[in-house]
């Protein structure tokens, strides 16, 4: 059971960086939400090349023992698997600013905290970037030829047991055909309208529920809802009803999120330990199984009625395209390809953007006179609660734009990005072997003094050029979409709603935290620890 808790550290998706002091004790300030301290930096970077480049072995790390490798820290509760940023901060502030550990007998992470590290190893990942992430999906998958061509965009683990190259091409094949509609601005705006009056809507019914005094128990139980509202719009080119009352366990969207958070809770036990459910159906497995049947089908059910529409439809000259349209009437993909998109969107959009959400309210709420900031800003475009957002007046909020990053830094969707190595490489000075697991730590080092000014406490300010507490920062540090070939496929649609929304919850109400202090735990992605205690006051303007 360790065993297969520990390999889940081993490969998680994950994306920041920080530190210097390789092989050094550094001076530490910490507690299980604090992340920062003061680190003695070399005065210059350190070269990544081969030439004079040390040993692997001689990278500091915990020192494993034989047959159990470091696991049994882990068992002790020396390191936590549940809050990988508090352990990443450990390791930093104990071993330095590249750390070698051997979890088990001979399998080896490298955690890189350094940015100029982090930008080497985008430099390194090749054409296929690889990580060992969904194994279970994609084996789920390729067992249905009838509906999947393929593992789709988020297994991408392009090497197999042995590490031999595996479905790299098709993988690119694929994203590369569902990337380019995503490229074009006018596919992505042509949803501002429809996604604004969902965020309206959703805005009126916390008012409602406010004077009622019927509020959720957790917040994030209604960002769940939006989102997949959203989701709904841009990939079936419909309404799914998430936002009506009184949801049943019964219908489509609470089935439809249960089924995507259900898949994602099993992501990390399937990935790692024995895989026994490779030759019987394990309990988990089974759990991802019942959840992509219910996913899949409703993909199917939307996707042959949206076909079979376009066998009738005319397009007129100039007339915009849905992606869902542009996908199906695409000479690069068939039906299995679309199916396959819409599932990802499904299973990778609810989470990861209500909890995002999740966090960017908090620290405003926590943070009033940003929040006020925001509310000024956004009034100037939208005089009356009621005012109709347009993508003129999404490129003008430059404040939310920068708190939203800022919530970002503090908050990322989890702590850094996991690759397989797929050539020798040098990391701060350090010879690096073929198919060594990398690990970046920006959570961590994005919590650094080295690195920001106040580097706990949340100032937008940073981020707006012009602004005395304007910060230039490494490229390397604040990726939240990632970086590369494998960067988040949707960004623009994630962005666009979260501006949208945001936009609209500040322009009608005033936003107050009721709730215990929001750590994370760390799940496939960060979830927010606590329920989410919000008190919504609205504005007199409104």
């Amino acid at each position: 059971m360790f065993v297969k808790r520990l390999c889940r550290s081993a490969f998680l998706s994950i994306k920041f960086w920080d530190g210097l002091c390789v092989g050094k004790q550094v001076g530490r300030e910490f507690s299980h939400t604090t992340c920062t301290q003061t680190c003695k930096h070399q005065s210059s970077p350190i070269a990544n090349t081969e030439k004079d480049a040390r040993v692997f072995s001689s990278i500091p790390g915990p020192k494993p023992l034989p047959l159990v490798g470091n696991i049994w820290r882990y068992a002790i509760g020396q390191y936590s698997f549940d809050q990988l940023h508090t352990s990443g901060l450990k390791k930093y502030q104990q071993f330095g600013s590249i750390v070698r550990e051997e979890i088990l007998p001979g399998v080896n992470l490298l955690l890189l905290y350094r940015p100029e590290d982090i930008e080497h190893m985008y430099q390194v990942e090749g054409r296929y970037p690889s990580r060992r992430s969904h194994t279970a999906l994609e084996f789920y998958r390729l067992q249905r030829p009838h509906i999947y061509n393929n593992g789709g965009l988020l297994p991408t683990f392009v090497f197999s047991i042995c590490f031999h190259r595996r479905n790299g091409p098709e993988w690119h094949r694929l994203r590369q055909a569902l990337q380019r509609p995503l490229n074009m601005p006018e596919n992505i705006r042509q949803y501002i309208p429809g996604i604004d009056t969902i965020a309206h809507e959703f805005a009126g019914l916390i008012s409602a529920s406010v004077k009622t005094a019927k509020t959720s128990p957790d917040f994030l139980e209604d960002l769940s809802k939006v989102f997949l509202e959203f989701l709904g719009l841009v990939t079936f080119d419909t309404r799914l009803g998430s936002l009506e009352k009184n949801l049943t366990t019964d219908s489509c969207p609470y089935k439809l999120i249960k089924a995507a958070g259900d898949t994602n809770n099993e992501i990390l036990r399937t990935d790692n330990g024995l895989q026994l459910w490779r030759k019987w159906k394990t309990p988990s497995y089974k759990r991802i199984c019942r959840s992509q049947e219910y996913i899949e089908s409703i993909a199917l059910e939307f996707v042959n009625a949206k076909k079979a529409e376009l066998l009738t439809k005319n397009f007129a000259a100039g007339s915009q395209k849905t992606l869902l349209e542009v996908y199906l009437t695409s000479k690069d993909l068939d039906v299995k390809d679309v199916v396959t998109m819409v599932a990802d969107m499904l299973l990778a959009g609810i989470d990861t953007s209500s909890y995002t959400m999740s966090f960017i309210l908090y620290h405003l709420a926590k943070n009033p006179l940003s929040q006020e900031k925001i509310y000024l800003e956004v009034k100037q475009f939208l005089p009356k609660s009621n005012s109709v957002i347009t993508s003129d007046i999404l490129a003008q909020l430059k404040y939310l734009k920068a708190a939203v990053k800022e919530s970002f830094r503090l908050n990322p969707i989890s702590i850094g990005v996991g690759r397989i190595l797929p050539e020798d490489a040098s990391f701060s000075g350090y010879h690096c072997p073929k198919n060594t697991i990398l690990v970046s730590q920006n959570q961590v080092s994005c919590r650094l003094k080295y690195y920001f000014k106040k580097p706990l406490q949340f100032i937008p300010e940073r981020w707006i050029k012009g602004d005395p507490a304007y910060e230039k920062v490494h490229p390397y540090l604040v990726l939240p979409f990632g970086h590369g070939p494998r960067a988040c496929i949707a960004r623009r649609l994630a962005e666009q709603n979260l501006y949208i929304l945001l936009a609209r919850l500040v322009r009608q109400f005033r936003i107050e935290w009721h709730g215990a202090e929001l750590d994370v735990r760390s799940k496939l992605i960060n979830r927010p620890a606590v329920p989410l205690k919000f008190n919504f006051i609205e504005r007199t303007d409104s």
